[in-house]
């Protein structure tokens, strides 16, 4: 391939990822594209980089070439700048949602070189797990065969007792996907701070239709309250996080610890969690917002290949599967994150999701959105995925700290929710 047509393939790759495609069918390969090519920024810039300086010697030189190289150079120093952004959004959410002075519930406060971008670790943005993580694996929670096992991630040769513990449930539509395979930053960064985690697989559609999904998560929930103290960690403290997929079933299973239809043959199993941390999570099964792309989704994805029945058919069954549907003024504590550039899951879902959130329940929200971040932003090492991994872990340990203080999470002021609740609806529309 010549240099004009490499640089060519860059600098489209380099538009989708600013300005995706949207829509159900364009926003899969609008997707596959520009994720990577957005968390990869810097390592695209410096291959073009490269390439450029290769081009410039002796040999005849592409000026048609050059000048889309300089273009897409750019571009991508613009999602670079963008990724390093986060670091001020997020923080600028956590001040918003649980005040400014939520740093003096940490252990220590974090230091500008602690919110820097960790540029070393992108060198190989693939390479997650560390030496002084320990991974026991495939312990089986359920009879589901290889479905229902889980991974414990913990610090190695570390004697833990009572410590928190995160659980972990992976995304891929629910029909695909692995627990090794996701929220790897975050779990080995926080078993590396005395925490355990826990990552599942669980049943997966067409061959398992929902509610199997959600079943297997709180299955999971019961099987950590009675066995996580073998592990060394406390069983009454338990924070929930996912991506996707398994976005929506951690906001679902932290919002329905009372629906006993999701826990057959184990009803009388606590299965509440403390907090959930949802990601690019879909909250709308039903179409309940209105949204034509939900709607689409419903009808043309969900069920067909979800649900296995269609909407009109059993609509109860889909407004149970909705998070947006099941907040009641007891929803735990949220963090919920979501990128505005996501193809697969719209932003405006998770604005109503967090609008609703914020109106009815007496928890503490916390909202972050990501700009020009596409869906699967904190699979990998990347300059968005570390700030973001960062605001997460300073949440859970500000969450953590003050569950075993005994301190409430800081209420927001009703006018503030009311305010808040407002300007998401207005933004969502």
């Amino acid at each position: 391939m010549s240099y004009l047509r490499r640089q060519i393939v860059t600098a489209a790759l380099v538009a989708n990822a600013i300005r995706p495609v949207p829509g159900l069918r364009a926003g899969i390969p609008s997707f596959a594209a520009g994720w990577m090519t957005n968390e990869l920024a810097p390592h695209l810039f410096a291959l073009t980089a490269a390439d450029t300086a290769a081009h410039l010697g002796p040999k005849r030189r592409s000026k048609a070439g050059l000048i889309v190289a300089a273009a897409s150079m750019a571009g991508l120093g613009y999602l670079v700048r963008t990724a390093n952004k986060v670091k001020d959004g997020v923080e600028e959410a956590l001040t918003e949602g649980i005040g400014v002075d939520y740093v003096e519930r940490l252990d220590a406060a974090p230091t500008p070189a602690d919110l820097a971008t960790n540029w070393r670790s992108l060198v190989n943005p693939f390479k997650m797990l560390a030496p002084e993580i320990e991974v026991i694996r495939d312990i089986a929670y359920t009879d589901a065969g290889r479905r229902g096992k889980l991974d414990i991630y913990r610090a190695e040769g570390q004697a833990l007792t009572d410590a928190p513990v995160l659980l972990q449930v992976h995304g891929g539509g629910w029909t695909i996907g692995d627990k090794r395979e996701q929220g790897l930053p975050l779990m080995t960064q926080l078993a590396a701070k005395g925490w355990v985690c826990v990552a599942i697989n669980y049943r997966l559609a067409p061959r398992n239709p929902f509610p199997a999904h959600i079943v297997d998560v709180k299955k999971a929930i019961a099987w950590i309250r009675e066995n996580i103290a073998d592990y060394g960690g406390d069983k009454d403290y338990l924070a929930i996080t996912g991506g996707s997929a398994g976005g929506h079933l951690a906001a679902l299973a932290a919002l329905t610890p009372h629906v006993k239809e999701f826990q057959p043959g184990f009803e009388e199993a606590d299965t509440s969690v403390q907090v959930a941390v949802p990601h690019y999570g879909v909250y709308d099964f039903a179409g309940a917002t209105g949204l034509k792309s939900m709607i689409l989704m419903r009808d043309k994805f969900l069920a067909p290949r979800i649900m296995k029945k269609r909407w009109k058919d059993d609509p109860e069954a889909f407004e149970a599967a909705s998070p947006i549907l099941q907040i009641t003024p007891e929803a735990p504590d949220f963090f919920v994150m979501h990128g505005t550039n996501d193809t697969l899951v719209p932003v405006e879902q998770a604005r109503l999701f967090v609008a609703r959130l914020r109106e009815i329940s007496k928890s503490s929200v916390v909202y972050a959105e990501l700009p020009v971040a596409q869906h699967a932003y904190e699979i990998f090492k990347s300059i968005r995925a570390g700030h973001v991994t960062k605001a997460v872990d300073r949440y859970l340990h500000w969450h953590w700290n003050g569950y075993r203080q005994g301190v409430e999470p800081s209420d927001v002021d009703a006018d503030q929710l009311i305010d808040r609740a407002q300007h998401d609806a207005e933004n969502a529309g």
